[in-house]
């Protein structure tokens, strides 16, 4: 049965239930202590309308598909419209940014409407992005603009379609406003359409959210959000030890179990970052979730060359810090500011220090696994399969190789001929080079040696081509949200035409399968994109 007003869902708001709230009901930016969130209500906006919708997010909540054409519904998921059941907030928290202590830093643009409880996927909790100043807003407009708003819609349900732990989006629409913005801060300024988008998750809490608690000594609030977060959302933690949460106090021993739980679920999120080639462009720990979902799409970009020193993001272009090879480092050093942060509530370090090791050793079993996964091969084998993705990855950056088509590409190769010319052997890659030229000598040499023997080795697995091959497409995607093909669905956009984005959605619903027709939407970057704003490097301007 389904409903079709966002009222009728069960609202169930337990963050601003359980947690403390700012005394203080001034919208007004401050510093804001003591307190877990401050309510707020979004802005109205000018002329709301909607450009898109996940579909699937709407059966996820029981909405019927037609409450799109309410225009309560849009004026909703705007901010035009309060619901009843919602309890709209903004949460407080801090945050290394760069690796450096940034302080209280907060949902600047962010307005959460409430928690509802659904009944396949739990609780789930909505947020509008762009909706309005807060007192977390520092000096900026709490506003958000077209562009960053599809890129996040777009990337968020595409994400999730990949197999890639995410925060989701359930729809993105014009406020009618106009917000200035300058877009690569360098002084030129512009007014730029305004936008909206309705964000899902289990919650938004973040490492963050616990570090501005330990940052300022306030050990009540950080013990009172550890024991919310564990019983609202990691309660299989205390199952396991026969815990009866309204027992009182939690058991001794229970935050190094939910670190160590965090720590795992984070290797396992830039697993599929670093198997999709995602770069998230802007790791620091108030964009890191603590149910390791990727959160806060900002200056994210693919990596359609593989160049493992590749950032996204114009403010991270001379330190590199965020660029793809880094990212597992980045994870580890996030998690060790969560852990000094939770120290207070342990007071012992080498029980945190253990369980940091349960992302190290979470990720060291789980990316090799991914690689042979990605490689076709049926089982890892460090002994054999170590220096066959060594080799490759050494490979790959030597050439401009798009690193999506290449594996697609790999699941051509035949290893049932016994006899195979170099010509032939190369020929299912050669899509995936953007300047053939440099597919020469030794070069050249080296590639055809690599997958000589990588015939070799997945021939040995005994398996059909066929079979491989399904296996590979399974996780190699074809379709990925190319940053130019981002950069045109906002172009039309930016014109009023939203069939782009749409289209994209659709086709990134089924990023694994050919749909033949759509091909299109799996080319390599064009030669005009190479450093076109927005589909080469893009700022946190948004």
């Amino acid at each position: 049965m389904t409903v079709a007003d966002l009222a009728e869902l069960e609202w169930d708001n337990s963050f601003t239930r359980e947690l403390a709230a700012d005394e203080n009901t001034l919208n007004r930016v401050r510093q804001v202590h003591g307190a877990a969130y401050s309510r707020v209500m979004p802005t109205p906006t000018e002329a709301p309308t909607l450009i898109a919708v996940a579909t699937e997010l709407l059966e996820m909540f029981g909405l019927d598909h037609e409450i799109v054409e309410n225009e309560q519904f849009v004026r909703a998921l705007t901010g035009n419209a309060a619901v009843a059941g919602t309890d709209p907030h903004a949460m407080c928290y801090g945050g290394h940014q760069f690796g450096n202590w940034a302080g209280q830093l907060g949902d600047g643009r962010a307005i959460t409407l409430g928690e509802v409880l659904t009944a396949s996927d739990g609780r789930q909790t909505l947020q509008l992005k762009g909706a309005g100043p807060t007192p977390y807003s520092r000096t900026a407009d709490g506003l958000a603009v077209l562009r960053s708003s599809i890129r996040e819609f777009l990337c968020s349900e595409a994400m999730h379609h990949l197999g890639v732990p995410t925060t989701r989006a359930l729809s993105v629409a014009l406020t009618g406003d106009k917000v200035m913005r300058d877009m690569f801060y360098d002084g030129r300024p512009a007014l730029e359409q305004g936008a909206v988008v309705c964000r899902v998750a289990p919650s938004f809490i973040r490492f963050g959210n616990f570090e501005i608690y330990a940052a300022r000594g306030d050990t009540d609030n950080l013990r009172r959000l550890a024991d919310y977060t564990i019983t609202t959302h990691f309660a299989e933690l205390l199952e396991a030890r026969g815990v009866d949460p309204t027992d009182g106090l939690l058991p001794e021993g229970i935050y190094v179990d939910w670190f160590a739980e965090v720590a795992r679920r984070t290797a396992d999120m830039v697993v599929h970052w670093q198997r999709v080639g995602f770069v998230h462009g802007v790791m620091n720990t108030d964009n890191m979730s603590i149910h390791g979902l990727t959160i806060d799409y900002g200056p994210y970009g693919w990596l359609e060359d593989y160049d493992p020193g590749w950032t996204p993001n114009t403010t991270d272009a001379s330190m590199k810090r965020y660029r793809f090879g880094a990212q597992p480092h980045i994870a580890s050093w996030n998690l060790e500011r969560l852990a000094n942060a939770i120290y207070p509530l342990v007071e012992e370090v080498e029980p945190l220090e253990s369980a940091l090791n349960s992302y190290v050793s979470r990720f060291n079993e789980r990316w090799p696994q991914m690689m042979a996964e990605k490689l076709g091969i049926a089982g890892f084998n460090p002994e054999l399969d170590q220096s066959l993705i060594e080799g490759l990855l050494e490979l790959l950056p030597r050439a401009e190789t798009d690193m999506t088509l290449f594996f697609r590409g790999l699941a051509e190769i035949d290893t049932a001929s016994s006899l195979i010319g170099d010509d032939e052997l190369l020929a299912p890659l050669a899509s995936a080079y953007y300047l053939p030229d440099q597919l020469n000598g030794d070069h050249r040499g080296a590639m055809i040696a690599w997958l000589r023997l990588y015939r070799d080795r997945v021939a040995a697995d005994g398996q059909p081509d066929s079979t491989r091959r399904r296996a590979m497409n399974s996780v190699n995607p074809k379709y990925v949200l190319r940053n130019y093909l981002a950069q045109l669905a906002i172009d039309d956009a930016e014109q009023g035409d939203f069939a782009l984005t749409n289209e994209l959605l659709d086709v990134l619903r089924r990023p694994y399968d050919e749909q033949p027709g759509h091909e299109r939407f799996a080319a390599k970057r064009p030669d005009w994109a190479r450093a076109r704003p927005g589909c080469s490097m893009l700022s946190c301007s948004s």
